[in-house]
């Protein structure tokens, strides 16, 4: 039983001398400006932020740990908690209908080695559990902190970064 061996056709289309070879690189135009490229936009998104802040100075950029959105451009770093802030404008939050239950107003002492992480514990100004509700990322849903009923916003698990 033989087989007839029939030769592979090449494509007309296809070189073949390395030479003729072209890649996508070569047909690359570098003497055109690149389309979505801004060599100012650094400047003009720095002026954006000084307006939004009207002039105030803050404690860090705060983000999303999940998604890195912008969750805070203005606030304030907790004195006792290094890893907390507060704020009164945050953009790109959502607010639970659904209040944070946290065991009651009668809190019960822990030893040291039963205590929650700074992360995890609401400061000792926020005091109304009932009026206490999540704040989560618009973006990706991750729950980032929570707002007391003043609408203070407390943020516990954030990226922080330099204002």
């Amino acid at each position: 039983m033989n087989k007839e061996e029939k030769p592979i056709e090449e494509k007309e289309d296809s070189p073949t001398v390395p030479e003729q070879i072209v890649s996508d690189d070569d047909e690359i135009d570098y003497s055109l400006k690149p389309e979505f490229y801004d060599p100012k936009l650094d400047d003009k998104d720095e002026l954006w932020v000084h307006k939004k802040r009207k002039g105030h100075t803050s404690d860090a950029v705060l983000s999303c740990p999940a998604c890195f959105t912008t969750l805070c451009l203005d606030c304030q770093r907790h004195e006792k908690y290094l890893t907390q802030y507060r704020a009164m404008f945050v953009v790109n939050c959502k607010i639970k209908d659904e209040p944070v239950s946290q065991g009651g107003s009668k809190r019960k002492r822990r030893s040291r080695k039963q205590r929650r992480p700074a992360t995890e514990t609401v400061p000792d100004d926020v005091v109304n559990d009932e009026a206490i509700r999540a704040v989560c990322c618009a973006v990706c849903w991750t729950e980032v902190g929570i707002v007391d009923d003043e609408e203070v916003y407390h943020f516990f698990h954030v990226l922080p970064s330099e204002s």
